[in-house]
């Protein structure tokens, strides 16, 4: 099985793509789709879809999991991450992929087991669980590759 994790954002939007074999787990790909700030929004909403469209494309995965947008600071940040999130979503249902959704505590309980691991112990379970030598860069893509590990340890149990 292969899943594609999604880290929403309008700035930077990470993606990460593993197969899953039984207990095994292979890091595909990752990294992420970035648009220009200042760009109007719906242009910045349109190159993630279409970068999104080709990522899937490329790697036919038969999953997405995405994290769940679960508080923010900034209102005005809070809704366009929301933008972001709603036109991956609509990206994987196009492409008819099953979509889970987890918060970023489900996603640090199940690589930690501490729902309030810090950002350097999720990307070395990260790098442990893909058996990488180097941590995922940049963060955005190692935090979409946590979501889809997150989705495997689910599907599993």
């Amino acid at each position: 099985m292969r899943i594609i994790g999604i880290d929403p954002g309008t700035g930077i939007l990470g993606f990460g793509v593993v197969d899953v074999n039984n207990t095994k787990l292979t890091m595909v790909t990752a990294g992420v789709i970035t648009t220009p700030a200042h760009t109007p929004l719906d242009e910045r909403l349109e190159e993630i879809f279409d970068g999104l469209t080709a990522i899937i494309a490329e790697t036919k995965p038969d999953n997405m999991s995405i994290e769940k947008l679960f508080f923010a600071r900034n209102v005005t940040t809070a809704i366009s991450v929301s933008h972001a999130r709603g036109v991956a979503m609509l990206t994987g249902r196009k492409a008819r992929l099953p979509i889970a959704e987890y918060t970023p505590m489900q996603i640090k309980q199940t690589l930690t087991g501490y729902g309030k691991a810090d950002k350097k112990q999720m990307q070395e379970m990260v790098r442990l669980q893909l058996n990488l030598k180097e941590i995922p860069r940049p963060d955005d893509a190692a935090d979409a590759l946590a979501t889809a590990i997150t989705h495997a340890y689910m599907i599993r149990h």
